[in-house]
């Protein structure tokens, strides 16, 4: 492609809306326009990396066993009625409706839709398994759209889902996705790691997130360096020490003036992990208080996961509420007397002897508070956010924490939309059974942003070669030049003819703005033709070293082709 023919609109300065690098490069780059608060367009660099990743995913997806299709983002109310997630799925859905009054939603996501699909055709064992994906936009409308591509409102997916006729068929199938995800990731050149996951209003009974580890990914991932341990903090564990000790008799303090942990803590010169704090919480309208230990923090996930309710079904108890219902202002909330509400106790507090907690009693607290004796709750498992330092739950080791970009997810779904929207088949005795399902999915937009997270530096984008919108550059130095002109035209033609995606610049531009942009939009292997031209001598580069060296021509084409070839397995 010759760039004097080409659409690169690149930027000087940096967009004022952009938060990451990724962000930023990409829009200076003239790989992405911003339409709207969310929205945004391929520019034709973006779509060549687009469309590379797509050939990425597509080779690993065929090669375990999936089947590519491609559904309409139209989904029918009716559906999702069905699965019991149109009013459940929450504010993110955008919800349509057609000149008859019909609604519809533009697909968040398409379990749904997948089993709908197939529900009335496969019908039999012996079909099975079945593995179908696609790669198509989803809408979700985002509360804060940000972060460029990586958090928009219109994002390109690839999802898949099989179909199984038992737990050792889903489990097989999940193990084939895992391998074909670890083969596009690794293509892809990210450096990732692969961590459990909470399973969300998508259900099921496991999943794994892989993570492109990044200083300003939203999500952050807990691991332990001797062991394959590795969560999300939606789902991490760690091995809560007890703190016992005899139990002592229950005492009312007066505690003036003083509503936070750690003010009480001061004022009673007791350590925080001592205290028993109560998170005073609204869920669909009804009052719900969360007793946990004083220096730890709930865990939204879990909680949310254990009362099986979606995030906008959750709101903080506001103050006068919390008056109204316990008899004392916000701060002096404790789980002793709370009655004909329901109270939710972490079990780590019965773990706990001699807690301080709320008396429901303005200025006044309890010390020497123990579960069962003086309170008591629904006790859950864990509903704790984990801390860096923290040992494992399975005791491997402290707990490391790291931030990171979800670019891929996996789910074993069960029969969860198989047995809601009535899609069933016949075993080998002739009974019907709904089928066990997984859903996998990769975001192709996200994995742009990754990529460029973990590839760039003050210059511009570094792109690997697999998914670099050109694999070599030949930039001309002087197009007026005829010797320039002529031997940066027969470097152009070799390369094409050996199948490198080549991109000439033979723009009429000064020398600066050519490698400023070059350097910028990160191609891989750089040329550079310029007054040695005439004894056929050209300047070669790589834009990760940026170390020039003179060679001869036929070098510089050699070299470029058996890098490329190396990097791609050719």
């Amino acid at each position: 492609m010759r760039l004097s023919k080409y659409y690169m609109p690149t930027l000087r300065e940096d967009p004022v809306d952009a938060e990451t690098a990724s962000h930023k490069l990409l829009v200076r780059g003239a790989f992405i326009r911003k339409q709207a608060s969310g929205i945004y367009s391929f520019l034709p660099l973006g779509q060549k990396v687009k469309n590379k990743i797509i050939d990425i995913v597509k080779v690993a997806m065929d090669g375990h066993d999936s089947i590519e299709i491609s559904t309409s983002i139209l989904q029918d109310k009716e559906i999702w009625e069905k699965s019991g997630r149109w009013d459940t799925f929450g504010p993110e859905m955008f919800k349509i409706k057609d000149r008859n009054e019909r609604e519809y939603a533009l697909g968040p996501t398409a379990e749904e839709a997948l089993t709908a699909l197939v529900k009335n055709e496969l019908n039999s064992y012996k079909q099975l398994p079945l593995n179908l994906y696609q790669i198509v936009d989803k809408f979700r409308d985002e509360k804060r759209p940000r972060f460029g591509i990586n958090r928009s409102r219109d994002f390109l997916m690839k999802d898949a889902y099989s179909f199984d006729k038992d737990q050792k068929g889903l489990e097989e199938s999940y193990k084939l996705m895992w391998d074909a995800y670890v083969e596009a990731f690794d293509k892809m050149g990210l450096d990732y790691k692969i961590v459990e996951g909470d399973t969300g209003s998508m259900g099921g009974r496991m999943s794994h997130e892989f993570i492109a580890l990044a200083e300003t990914g939203e999500g952050v991932i807990f691991f332990t360096e001797d062991s394959d341990y590795a969560a999300t903090d939606e789902k991490a564990r760690f091995k809560f020490e007890p703190i016992v000790e005899d139990q002592k008799e229950l005492e009312l303090i007066e505690t003036p003036n003083v509503t936070t942990i750690e003010e009480v803590s001061e004022f009673l010169a007791i350590p925080s992990n001592k205290f028993a704090k109560v998170v005073d919480l609204l869920v669909k309208g009804e009052p719900v208080f969360v007793v946990i230990p004083g220096d730890r923090e709930l865990n939204e996930a879990k909680l949310l996961s254990y009362l099986k309710v979606a995030e906008h079904d959750v709101e903080m108890m506001d103050d006068e509420t919390i008056e109204k219902i316990t008899g004392a202002k916000a701060g002096f909330t404790g789980p002793k007397g709370l009655e004909d509400v329901r109270v939710l106790v972490d079990e780590s507090i019965t773990k706990i002897n001699n807690v301080v907690i709320g008396a429901n009693k303005t200025d006044y607290h309890y010390i020497n508070a123990n579960f069962a004796r003086d309170f008591e709750g629904e006790v859950v498992e864990d509903l704790l956010t984990a801390k860096e330092g923290d040992m494992a739950y399975d005791e491997s080791g402290k707990l490391k924490s790291a931030r990171g970009i979800e670019v891929g997810n996996i789910f074993q779904l069960g029969t969860k939309y198989s047995e809601s929207l009535e899609a069933y088949f016949l075993d080998e005795n002739g009974k019907q059974q709904p089928f066990i399902m997984g859903s996998y999915g990769i975001g192709i937009s996200r994995s742009i942003s990754a990529i460029v997270e973990q590839n760039y530096d003050d210059k511009g984008i570094i792109w690997p070669t697999s998914v670099a919108p050109f694999e070599a550059m030949i930039t001309i130095i002087n197009i007026n030049d005829e010797n320039q002109k002529k031997l940066g035209e027969e470097i152009y033609q070799e390369l094409r003819k050996e199948g490198i995606d080549v991109l000439l610049d033979d723009r009429k531009e000064r020398a600066g703005v050519k490698f400023n942009d070059r350097d910028l939009i990160g191609i891989p292997y750089r040329i550079t033709v310029g007054k040695d031209a005439i004894d056929n001598i050209v300047e070669y580069s790589t834009r990760k070293e940026m170390q020039i060296e003179k060679i001869d021509k036929s070098k510089a084409i050699e070299v470029v082709i058996s890098s490329v070839r190396e990097d791609l397995g050719r």
